[in-house]
C-alpha cells in the first residue's frame, strides 16, 4: 500500500471516513480480545498456583503436624529443607506464639516481628490465608499460604508457603510483548485490508458521483459500467436505466420543439403571406379577397386549436391539471361522446354499432370526454364511405374496458407504437388538418386516471383503441 502525506489525505472524504472507520473498529475488536485474553490467562496462572499451594501445604501440613506433635523440631526443620528451594519456594513454621521453629531460608533468623509477615497474624487467630506479597529480603512479588496446623484438637503452629512469580512474570512479559507486535501487524494487515475494502465501496460511489454531475451538465445517454454483484450494481443499473430515460426524454423534448415551432411557423407563415397578398392589391378584387379572408380565419382558428392542445397536453404532463371526482355513468359518457360527432359521422355515411353494459367509474367526466372525441375523431379522419364505428364497455373485475373499433384503412405495423407520440400523423398528406397531439392527450388523461391505453390494427380492416380504467371509490 502506497502510503500519501498527510496533507494530500481528504480528511472528509467517504473513502477516509470508511477507512478510518474500519480500521478503528478491527483495532477496537482485536485490542479488547488481547486485553481479555491476557487478563484471563494471567487470572487462571494465578488461580491454578493458589490451588497448588493449598494442596502442597495441606500435604506438609500433615507431616509437620506429626513431628510437632511429638516436638522433634530437627525433623521438621528437614521437611523445609526438603520440600523448599532457595529463591523460589520458602516454607516456615512457626510456634503458636508466632515464633520461627523451621525455615528453608538461612537469612529468617534475622526477623524479630513475624506477626508484620503477611498472613501469620490471620493463621495464628486459625484463619487459612491466601494471596500475594513482596519477599521479605527478596522485595520479588510472591503468592503465599499460611494455613493453622492442627492435631487431636491442639493447635500446634503454622505453616506458611510462598512461591515466587518472577518466572511468571518473565513468561508473561514476552507474552506481553508477543501480542503487541502481533498487534501492530495486525493493525498493519486491518489497514491494508481497510484501505482495499473502503475502495471497494468508494470508488464505485466517486464512480457514479462523477456520472450523475454528468448528466446533470445534459451528457445524457452515458453508460456506467460497476462490477460489482451487491446493491452498488443495481445502483448503477438503475442510473443507467435513469439516463437512458433522459436521453430518451431529452430527445422528444427536442423534437418536440422542433414539431412546435414547424407547427406554429406554418399557419402564421401562411397568414403572413395572404396579409402581404391583400396588401398589395388582392383586396380589390372580391373573389380573391373573400377566399383570402376564409384563409386568415382558417389558419387562426388552427393556430388556436394547436395552442389548445399545446397548454392541455402541458398541464396534464406536469400534473397541474386537477382532475374532477364524479361518480359517472359509463352508457350516458359513451352517448355524449356518439352525439358531439354524430353529424361528422353521417356527412361520411359512418353509422356506430354501441353495446354498452350498465356500469360506472369514478373520474372526470370532461376530460374522459375529451379522450374519446380525440379517439373518434381519429377514426372520422381515417374513414371509409358507409363504415362503422364499434364501441363495447364492460366491467371485468376491478376494470372497465372501453373498447373502440373502427373500419378504416388501419395503421402500419411499425407506425403503430408511434401514434401516441406527439405531433405523429400516421397520414402525411393528412397533416394539415391535425396537430398531431389528440392521441397523445388521450394517453395523458387516461394515464391521469391511472387507466392504460393501447392500439392494435391490421392493413385494411380498421383500428382498435382498448382503453382500462380502473373501477375505483370516491374519495
Amino acid at each position: 500500500m502506497r502510503l500519501k502525506p498527510l496533507s494530500s489525505i481528504k480528511w472528509n472524504s467517504l473513502h477516509t471516513k470508511l477507512l478510518v472507520t474500519y480500521w478503528l473498529l478491527t483495532v477496537l475488536g482485536t485490542s479488547l480480545m488481547a486485553g481479555f485474553l491476557l487478563q484471563s490467562l494471567s487470572r487462571y496462572f494465578i488461580q491454578m498456583r493458589q490451588t497448588d499451594l493449598e494442596n502442597w501445604t495441606t500435604a506438609i501440613s500433615e507431616s509437620v503436624a506429626d513431628e510437632l506433635e511429638q516436638q522433634n523440631i530437627a525433623r521438621v526443620q528437614q521437611f523445609m529443607q526438603r520440600y523448599g528451594k532457595p529463591e523460589t519456594i520458602t516454607l516456615r513454621v512457626l510456634s503458636p506464639q508466632g515464633q520461627l521453629l523451621a525455615s528453608s531460608a538461612q537469612t529468617d533468623r534475622h526477623i524479630t516481628n513475624w506477626l508484620a509477615v503477611p498472613g501469620v497474624q490471620e493463621a495464628l487467630q486459625n484463619r487459612t490465608v491466601q494471596g500475594t506479597a513482596k519477599g521479605i529480603f527478596s522485595g520479588d512479588d510472591r503468592l503465599y499460604v499460611a494455613r493453622p496446623i492442627w492435631r487431636n484438637g491442639q493447635f500446634l503452629g503454622v505453616l506458611r508457603m510462598s512461591v515466587t512469580l518472577e518466572q511468571f512474570q518473565q513468561q508473561f512479559s514476552f507474552l506481553w510483548w508477543t501480542v503487541i507486535g502481533t498487534l501492530l501487524l495486525t493493525m498493519i494487515l486491518c489497514a491494508v485490508i481497510s484501505d482495499r475494502l473502503a475502495r471497494s465501496v468508494s470508488i464505485p460511489i466517486q464512480t457514479m458521483r462523477n456520472f450523475a454531475i454528468r448528466l446533470g451538465s445534459g451528457h445524457f445517454g452515458d453508460k456506467l459500467s460497476i462490477r460489482q454483484s451487491n446493491e452498488l450494481d443495481e445502483l448503477a443499473n438503475e442510473l443507467n436505466r435513469m439516463s437512458e430515460r433522459l436521453a430518451s426524454l431529452d430527445q422528444e423534448r427536442r423534437t418536440f420543439l422542433a414539431n412546435v415551432s414547424h407547427e406554429l411557423r406554418t399557419p402564421i407563415s401562411n397568414i403572413q403571406v395572404t396579409v402581404e397578398a391583400l396588401q398589395n392589391g388582392a383586396v380589390e378584387e372580391p373573389n380573391l379577397r373573400d377566399r383570402f379572408f376564409q384563409t386568415i380565419e382558417d389558419e387562426t382558428r388552427r393556430l388556436a386549436r394547436l395552442i389548445h392542445d399545446l397548454l392541455d397536453l402541458g398541464r396534464l404532463e406536469a400534473g397541474a391539471t386537477v382532475l374532477e371526482q364524479q361518480r359517472i355513468d359509463l352508457r350516458q359518457l359513451i352517448d355524449r361522446a356518439v352525439r358531439a360527432v354524430e353529424t361528422r359521422m353521417q356527412m361520411h355515411h359512418m353509422s356506430f354499432h354501441l353495446n354498452i353494459a350498465r356500469v360506472s367509474l369514478v373520474g372526470d367526466p370532461e376530460r374522459l370526454l375529451q379522450a374519446l372525441l380525440n379517439i373518434l375523431d381519429n377514426a372520422i379522419k381515417y374513414f371509409k364511405e358507409h363504415s362503422q364505428v364499434s364501441i363495447t364497455g364492460t366491467r371485468d373485475g376491478q376494470h372497465i374496458i372501453i373498447i373502440i373499433q373502427d373500419q378504416g384503412p388501419g395503421i402500419e405495423q411499425t407506425a403503430l407504437p408511434r401514434i401516441f407520440e406527439q405531433f405523429y400523423t400516421g397520414d402525411p398528406s393528412r397533416k394539415g388538418s391535425s396537430t398531431g397531439l389528440g392521441l397523445a392527450i388521450a394517453q395523458r388523461i387516461i394515464q391521469a386516471h391511472e387507466g392504460t391505453i393501447t392500439a392494435s390494427s391490421t392493413i385494411g380492416q380498421g383500428t382498435k383503441f382498448t382503453i382500462c380504467l380502473p373501477v375505483r371509490s370516491m374519495k
